[in-house]
């Protein structure tokens, strides 16, 4: 007899005479959960969404929106123009774009949101790896209306300590409004540069470094409290806890597989993270936060909502025990099935 069906016929026997594992809710229930936190995640722009517009071919940096709920900024890399564009992540659709007057840019990388309203552009890329010697970040305040427009930014011209360096991360701190570019590993190490205090937009500001990411860095975001670094890779990320203007590593979040995953930004929830990717009709993916991962303030606002804390279950207070249970029966289903699997093989080898 051919040894599959009999492998088959024993797997399937050794699920039948094990207990089923309880659901987590009831079925109605349950739905009526998903639709609730759906439309949740909707209404705070935590929601998976793809972009629509079809001048987006690059779209290389996020950032979520303080004053337009559901809306995110974002840009093209090289060769679009000084364009930014708004796009409602309920329909995708982009509900304004803005032109910067009186610049040429070079090679548009990244986009954060100060606590001062205004928007910062990072035209801080060097795909040959450190030839240019200055870079630029412009400033605009972010419009009070989504409509088309025009502004003229203000201009900041950006040198390394260390020289020059390719990066596509340009981050805003939201509580200090101190800037921070990381570097890409394409020309040396990846790293941490913090600006000045003050930017000045007669002079040059020289960024300095201080502290090393060990990864290749394609986008950065800080969480709407400040508490929490994300830095992302193309194929993965480091979250840090900001303490005191430096960061210190807590673990690493998920990343969805992409295209070419090229921007994160948090969600104004605080709970999320928004991942981007380059392409046309690229999507824009969320990952939950868990843990430690939180933000200080998401992570508060969750215990306070349960009463002091979450008493069972992870750390997305879950039923621990219903859940345990699951992952239990579940391992033991897998374990017999590997039992018999293995017993059989013998078996056959010996016919």
């Amino acid at each position: 007899m051919r040894p599959r069906p009999i492998l088959a016929a024993l797997a399937a026997a050794a699920l039948a005479v094990l207990p089923a594992a309880p659901a987590l809710a009831d079925g109605d229930d349950a739905a009526a959960q998903r639709a609730a936190t759906a439309q949740r995640a909707a209404a705070d722009g935590a929601a998976a969404f793809t972009i629509e517009d079809p001048r987006i071919k690059e779209s290389s940096g996020l950032a979520a929106s303080r004053t337009h709920p559901g809306v995110y900024w974002t840009h093209n890399d090289s060769d679009d123009g000084p364009y930014v564009y708004a796009v409602d992540s309920r329909t995708g659709r982009t509900v304004a774009t803005v032109t910067l007057s009186g610049i040429e840019t070079r090679d548009v990388e990244a986009i954060s949101l100060g606590p001062d309203g205004s928007l910062y552009v990072g035209d801080i890329g060097d795909n040959f790896g450190g030839r240019w010697k200055e870079v630029w970040i412009y400033r605009f305040a972010e419009p009070k209306t989504l409509k088309d427009t025009t502004v003229t930014p203000t201009r900041y011209t950006v040198r390394y300590e260390d020289g020059p360096r390719d990066a596509e991360s340009l981050m805003v701190h939201p509580k200090t409004g101190r800037v921070y570019i990381v570097s890409k590993k394409r020309s040396g190490p990846g790293a941490l540069y913090a600006a000045p205090e003050k930017l000045s937009a007669s002079g040059v500001n020289v960024f300095r470094k201080t502290a090393d990411i060990d990864t290749w860095a394609t986008d950065g975001a800080f969480s709407p409290d400040g508490t929490r670094l994300v830095v992302r890779g193309y194929f993965d990320a480091i979250e840090y806890r900001w303490r005191d203007g430096r960061p210190e590593e807590i673990g690493r979040p998920s990343v969805p597989l992409q295209r070419q995953g090229e921007s994160v930004t948090f969600a104004p929830d605080g709970r999320t993270l928004m991942y981007g990717t380059e392409g046309k009709r690229s999507s824009v993916q969320p990952v939950v936060l868990q843990g430690d991962l939180l933000p200080d303030a998401a992570a508060k606002q969750r215990d306070d909502a349960k009463g002091g804390g979450a008493s069972r279950g992870g750390p997305d207070g879950g039923d621990g025990d219903d859940r345990t249970r699951t992952i239990a029966l579940g391992a033991g289903t897998l374990a017999v099935a590997a039992v018999l699997v293995l017993g059989v093989r013998r078996v056959v080898r010996r016919r």
